[in-house]
């Protein structure tokens, strides 16, 4: 369907930058052949660009509306075979975050967290954090989607004390693999503790303890910690997820943290998206409110 024209209603998305850094940058990480359930979530990069001009750039920020057009923005393209050339990811990526004061990386599965944390922390691993929004620990033994946490600790060298993971439900997770986050001294939030603290003071209490070193921050945001009736698409959503709106602000929260260097978006399946693509444009609208955050810092 084509889109009106409207050159007072400028639209996101379509991102070109020739300047050698940029304030925010996306890189596609289409991830999925690993996955525990089989399905295209390599097909939602694009399908996420497609739907990025469906919005403008506009928010509401502490002065007011801004749009963004003040700041530089690139689109890096594709990583190729992200899943056979996991170290060609990791050096594509850390190409993208060495000139983008935050990177966006749109995944694919949950395996992308991987490179995307690894590429964007570069030479500073050793001080890095990790913050995930997930209804899951993502410590399975193996390599795959339900992998990243334990790969990070246990190949790369990950602080576990600098972990923490917001959202992780009940029903989606076992006791023996809490067991062992809690062991190494990760920070777990759980879906209830968001809902009666907040997200403002859980994203305060993140950065915290993720930057206690005072390196870089990944930040993994999984779409199926939402609630199935907003994220449709993902196979592990449950019901009773996050909202819409809190996932939002999340992204938003972190972006504003000059700590954070890179978030991901993953577990988004489009092929299994409802009739009004919703899952699809939360996670674009997830993007363009990493874009606000960083216009707020």
């Amino acid at each position: 369907m084509a889109l009106h024209d409207d050159p007072l209603w400028p639209r996101a998305g379509a991102w070109t930058s020739d300047a050698k850094r940029v304030d925010f940058g996306i890189i596609g990480v289409p991830t999925f052949s690993t996955s525990i359930t089989p399905g295209s979530t390599n097909l939602t990069p694009a399908a996420v660009r497609a739907a990025l001009p469906r919005y403008s750039e506009m928010s509401f920020g502490p002065n007011g509306p801004r749009n963004a057009d003040s700041l530089e923005r690139a689109d890096f393209g594709d990583v190729v075979d992200p899943d056979g050339d996991e170290q060609g990811a990791i050096a594509s990526i850390r190409a993208a975050a060495e000139r983008s004061r935050l990177l966006v990386a749109i995944g694919g599965d949950n395996a992308l967290t991987v490179p995307a944390a690894v590429g964007s922390w570069g030479e500073e691993s050793p001080t890095a954090g990790l913050i995930t929004v997930d209804a899951h620990l993502d410590i399975r033994h193996g390599r795959s989607n339900g992998s990243p946490v334990r790969r990070l600790v246990e190949e790369f060298g990950l602080d576990p004390s600098r972990i923490v993971q917001i959202g992780i439900a009940e029903f989606a997770n076992s006791v023996d693999y809490l067991e062992q986050v809690q062991a190494w001294g990760v920070t777990v939030i759980t879906r209830d503790e968001v809902e009666s603290r907040g997200v403002d003071a859980v994203v305060a209490q993140a950065l915290a303890i993720a930057g206690a070193a005072g390196g870089p921050i990944h930040v993994d945001l999984d779409i199926d910690s939402c609630d199935r009736s907003v994220a449709p698409a993902c196979p592990a959503s449950i019901p009773g997820g996050f909202t819409a709106l809190e996932m939002r602000r999340f992204a938003r929260g972190f972006a504003r943290s000059d700590a954070v260097r890179s978030i991901d978006l993953a577990e988004v399946d489009v092929a299994q998206d409802s009739a009004d693509g919703r899952t699809v444009r939360l996670t674009a609208l997830c993007v363009l409110e990493a874009l606000a955050g960083v216009v707020e810092r």
